[in-house]
């Protein structure tokens, strides 16, 4: 019988590994590109209800002025706190219910991403905001991650993903019904273990934009959901209340009461 501990995404185990390299000189740098990113981009996008799915190590909807947002988990033993722990490719919300969804890195772990963005699509509003981060395997992150992969059998997070072209998920999107808005492109540094190596290639970040430009170790796309033949009425934000209806739940039917 093997006695290999079972290191799948969702697992207290594996949750530990990936907390252990999120507080590594890579994962310190990586929260913080990440980060401004996101802050930037939630800003100016409104609504009700908003999520972020994983990655809970980052507060990436702090920036965001919706008065409704959730954090969700894709496990229960976290050491951070989350409102709902759930499947990415199962999501527990109604139809257009949400107005912003994040998913900062779960397609690349992922055991079904193609039915994760089917979920993103179907909970989500029409004219509602997707944003995704996630590894560029056309990068020396992406490099670490096969160089991993052939000297090491057990892989650790983020090595142990299965990153995803930037070509094939914009294709991926188109299909579902999204209209990519914005792509950019952060640590370009490769994912050093030592602060001192990172230091001395930080121009690396400087000259990232103007020559490396799509060679930068993640990826970040905005992206809006559209409904053929559809004519968005615009809200009174005023006068909605602020109540949520994020949660499918059954129709009840009560028994005529006699007067």
């Amino acid at each position: 019988m093997n006695s290999t501990p079972n290191l799948e995404y969702g697992s207290s185990a594996q949750a530990d590994l990936r907390q252990q390299w999120f507080n590594s000189t890579a994962g310190q740098y990586l929260q913080l590109k990440e980060q401004a990113l996101y802050d930037k981009a939630v800003f100016d996008l409104f609504g009700f209800n908003a999520v972020q799915m994983g990655c809970l190590q980052m507060d990436l909807l702090r920036n965001s002025r919706i008065p409704n947002r959730y954090k969700a988990s894709e496990y229960v033993e976290t050491p951070f706190k989350s409102h709902l722990s759930c499947c990415d490719d199962f999501l527990p919300f109604a139809e257009n219910s949400l107005d912003l969804l994040l998913l900062p890195h779960c397609l690349e772990f992922s055991e079904r991403p193609h039915q994760t963005l089917r979920e993103a699509a179907r909970v989500m509003m029409p004219e509602g905001h997707l944003i995704i981060s996630g590894f560029n395997p056309l990068s020396t992150w992406g490099l670490t991650a096969k160089f991993n992969k052939i000297i090491s059998k057990e892989q650790s997070y983020p090595w142990n993903g299965k990153f995803i072209g930037l070509a094939r998920l914009k294709d991926w999107l188109a299909l579902m019904g999204f209209e990519i808005l914005s792509v950019d492109m952060c640590c370009h540094i490769p994912p050093f273990d030592q602060s001192s190596w990172q230091k001395h290639t930080v121009f690396m970040d400087k000259i990232g934009g103007s020559f490396l430009g799509m060679l930068g170790g993640v990826y970040f796309i905005v992206a809006k959901k559209r409904v053929v033949g559809m004519t968005l009425l615009k809200p009174v934000w005023k006068a909605l209340p602020l109540s949520t209806t994020l949660i499918a739940r059954p129709t009840q039917s009560k028994p005529a009461q006699k007067k």
